[in-house]
């Protein structure tokens, strides 16, 4: 009868007892003791396991396997958000540093760069324009026929709009803009020299 009284609730038991009862092996029993997650007691020179404390050490064991796994995925998940959020800002950072390439190759132009060239036209197509009396002056004053005047008129509005035609977009004049606007000059000037461009 003593076997019957130590296997019975709140006695002691052998370790396949314990195994069967969690439906693990004998052998896992023996790790979760070296783990110190279960203790034995000594009875009648013999290791033996109390059913009552054990049940309760496996199931506060595994408690803390779900809250860690729970813990896991969560730790999961802001990881993987900061590994999504890295990767957009290295992306966000190859296409800036892409645009600023094909800013400074001349192959993009930002606002303020055409802006600063339609203004530098603007002010070249107004500068021939204010000229054109002070030079046609001199020479339709002696000029007493509408027609003719008209004619010389025409003539200097066709030259400067031949001035005008000969206009052309530069690239180069846009990469020292980018260049200058953004301290990149003493950079490429080296690379310009020695491309023999």
């Amino acid at each position: 009868m003593p076997d019957a009284a130590q296997n019975k609730p709140g006695g002691v038991v052998e370790a396949k007892v314990l195994a069967t009862l969690f439906n693990i092996s004998v052998r896992r029993i023996q790790q979760l003791t070296q783990d110190g997650i279960l203790t034995t007691e000594l009875v009648d020179k013999k290791r033996r396991y109390n059913l009552l404390n054990s049940v309760r050490a496996y199931i506060a064991y595994l408690q803390q396997r779900v809250e860690r796994k729970g813990a896991t995925k969560e730790d999961t998940q802001n990881e993987s958000k900061k590994i999504e959020a890295e990767a957009d800002l290295k992306s966000t950072k190859a296409r800036i540093a892409k645009l600023e390439l094909q800013e400074l190759e001349g192959q993009m132009h930002s606002s303020e760069d055409v802006e600063a060239m339609t203004t530098q036209l603007v002010f070249t197509i107004r500068g021939m324009l204010l000229s054109l009396p002070g030079r046609l002056a001199i020479d339709l004053a002696p000029i007493d026929k509408p027609a003719e005047i008209s004619q010389r008129v025409k003539q200097e509005v066709n030259t400067i709009l031949l001035e005008l035609s000969k206009f052309k977009y530069d690239p180069e004049a846009y990469k020292k803009l980018v260049r200058d606007r953004k301290g990149w000059s003493d950079l490429l000037t080296e690379s310009d020299d020695g491309d023999g461009s």
